[in-house]
């Protein structure tokens, strides 16, 4: 008699199912209406085919479109593979590498045939109406165990050497899979949906394409990258594309252009070039955490651009960012007398030196300059510190990832006893300064990665304040979007990351804390405790902005260029409609600067409405025009951006209405 499995439901109950049977089996004896829209199963907690057996008694979960993010994710996997599928069945001798799904959708890195040469956005419609024939087809995705023999043999016998060289690389004894679909088959993991026919062949489009090295090494062969996006339905796929089109107006880098902000160059790969328009915002914001930071009590240091290997070395830094870190040799003088007399520097006696990539070693070394009382702790140092990354030339992307920024950066040292509360004031601080901005954020938990330092008793403790610290300032609820991130902490500590939505829904880490005990270790950091012997002190890094280039970069695009009043480089125009305003609109521009507002005049012989358009496009939030008759008044006609109607006002009430709005939100009663 063959044995029942048991099948345990998520409402309790239990299901008795024949050896043999899959999630897809108690899907269709619960119901035909949940047999048709199941699309993969938890098993035991592992997302898995719907078709796959059971081994044995589990928990069983099944997941529908109702289950957003595993759905989707499952979805673009597919589209992944049916992309492959289609490009191999158009273009013969491409050679596959690998496919994952995004955030948005999903891609795959293909090797041309030399012959056809790198794809084009030429070739996206063909591909796309390709996979469209796969999905109406309606093929079975099938998973397979191999061998790492079995699946070395198979590409290399059908020339994919990419995927041979990874399959080569893999570990003996793994358990490897693929997955068919037809004659065409991937190694993968999965899982997958039951069949191409699950997917929406009118809910996917393929976006771009890109080169991309394999393996991410740019020593290796180039490969052509095909990017879409993929959704479970057709209405999905419109709201994204109508959210692109929304970004697209909103690129920061098409703004900084139009509101002349900042540009940049070849001869300066990944570092800004700021306009003074751009650098007025950089000031005001540099000014607005300055006042924050001395509120909360930080004292602000410089510390060098450039610092001994060695220093970077013993902190850690060394091993785990070289590659990233832009080294200069320190050459001596040779010390013969030949040398000497002709002035010659010989590498062969050179120390390595490099750029600072972060602050937090330099900060230490201030910390440990004199002998520091348990009394004096927390030392709270920030620092608006230029750092500098060797980031690819393929990874750079306007001011949101540069070679060349500035934090808004600081190290708090402080006892164990404290971490919890200056964590808690920290959160509370980093709150105020969104809410200042106009933002809505979640807050996460990024925990230990498999590759850190010290002992898993500290990091037990780390991670645990961290969650006392959230929860003392109760923001460990559903309205902060508390999650927490296994594996996604830095090698020296765990750390708290703030999510900041913007105006159309995306999502962008910027403020960091972390609680560490292995740099202070590390670089022989210590304090005089209340027993008069030397203690470690814990050190926690934060950033609030994060870099100011990236900071800003989010802003414009929050704002769509308009930034608020306080912030906007030029809050104010005074344009006339006549010649004969000249006069009257320049003691305007006086009395209006002498408010401290930040304002120009226009008086060019162009049409009103010439100059309306003009200081529109620049996103100027106030335009206060004038004629003979509000010269002869003492009026302005003033145009608010945005507004379709103008108001006329006296001149002293427009300075009055423009200080209010000017005034920074930390410095409002």
């Amino acid at each position: 008699m063959t044995e029942l499995l048991k099948i345990s439901l998520p409402d309790g109950s239990v299901r008795e199912m024949p050896e043999g049977s899959t999630p897809a089996d108690v899907a269709a004896e619960i119901g035909p209406g949940l047999a048709k829209a199941a699309l993969a199963a938890r098993v035991n907690g592992e997302l898995r085919d719907i078709t796959r057996p059971f081994e044995g008694d589990a928990q069983l979960a099944l997941v529908t479109s109702k289950d957003v993010d595993e759905a989707l994710e499952l979805a673009r996997h597919d589209y992944a593979h049916v992309l492959a599928e289609a490009v191999q069945n158009l273009f013969p001798g491409t050679q596959i590498t690998f496919g994952p799904a995004t955030d948005d959708g999903f891609y795959y890195d293909f090797a041309p045939p030399a012959e056809r040469g790198a794809f084009t956005e030429e070739d996206l419609p063909k591909i796309e109406e390709e996979m469209r024939r796969i999905i109406a087809a309606d093929t079975p995705l099938e998973r397979e165990v191999w061998t790492r023999t079995q699946l070395i043999q198979w590409f290399k016998d059908h020339g994919e050497s990419f995927k041979a060289e990874w399959a080569a690389e893999l570990p003996e004894g793994e358990e490897l899979t693929i997955y068919r679909q037809g004659d065409w088959l991937d190694m993968c993991r999965g899982p997958h949906l039951a069949s191409t026919g699950k997917l929406d062949p009118q809910a996917f489009k393929l976006t771009r394409v890109s080169g991309a090295y394999w393996r991410g090494d740019q020593k290796n062969a180039m490969l052509s990258r095909i990017y879409g996006t993929g959704w479970l339905n057709k209405k999905q796929l419109k709201e994204h594309l109508v959210r692109l089109e929304e970004a697209a107006k909103r690129d920061h880098r098409k703004l900084g252009r139009e509101m002349d902000l900042f540009h940049l160059q070849e001869e300066a790969h990944g570092s800004v070039f700021w306009h003074p328009q751009g650098y007025r915002i950089w000031r005001q914001l540099e000014s607005y955490m300055r006042r924050k930071m001395d509120g909360a009590g930080y004292r602000e240091i410089k510390t060098p651009q450039v610092m001994d290997a060695r220093q970077w070395e013993q902190s850690g830094h060394w091993g785990k960012y070289r590659e990233n870190m832009f080294v200069i040799p320190d050459e001596v003088p040779n010390t013969e007398d030949a040398a000497e007399e002709r002035g010659e520097l010989v590498s062969k006696d050179a120390d390595w030196m490099a750029l600072k990539p972060m602050n937090c070693p330099a900060h230490v070394l201030v910390f440990k300059q004199g002998i520091t009382s348990y009394r004096e702790l927390p030392i709270r140092l920030g620092e608006m510190g230029c750092c500098h990354r060797n980031e690819p030339h393929g990874a750079l992307h306007g001011l949101m990832r540069v070679r060349q920024f500035t934090q808004d950066d600081a190290h708090i040292f402080c006892t164990e006893k404290q971490v919890v509360e200056e964590v808690r004031a920290f959160c509370k601080l980093a709150d105020a300064v969104y809410k200042d901005f106009g933002f809505k954020y979640a807050i996460k938990l990024a925990l230990r990665p498999e590759q850190r330092l010290g002992s898993d008793e500290d990091w037990d403790r780390a991670e645990q304040e961290l969650r006392d610290a959230v929860r003392d300032a109760g923001m460990m609820n559903e309205e902060y979007g508390w999650e927490e991130l296994p594996g996604e902490g830095a090698f020296y500590a765990p750390k708290l990351e703030w999510h900041l939505t913007d105006a159309i829904g995306r999502t962008w880490q910027v403020g960091t804390i972390q609680g560490d005990r292995v740099l202070p270790e590390r670089l022989d950091a210590s304090y005089i405790g209340e027993d008069g012997e030397k203690h470690r002190p814990v050190m926690l890094h934060r950033a609030i902005f994060g870099s100011y280039e990236r900071f800003i970069g989010i802003l414009i695009e929050h704002f769509a260029g308009r930034l608020p009043v306080w912030l906007a480089p030029t809050q104010a125009v005074v344009a006339t409609i006549v010649s004969d305003a000249g006069d009257y609109a320049k003691d305007a521009v006086g009395k209006l600067e002498a408010a401290g507002i930040r304002v120009d005049s226009d008086l060019r012989n162009e049409k009103i409405n010439y100059k309306v358009r003009e200081h529109s496009l620049a996103k100027v939030p106030h335009l206060l025009v004038v004629g003979k008759r509000e010269a002869e008044e003492g009026t302005v006609a003033v145009r608010t951006l945005g507004e379709k109607d103008q108001k006329v006002t006296s001149l002293d009430e427009a300075i009055a209405m423009l200080r209010e709005a000017a005034t920074p939100p930390d410095l409002r009663d």
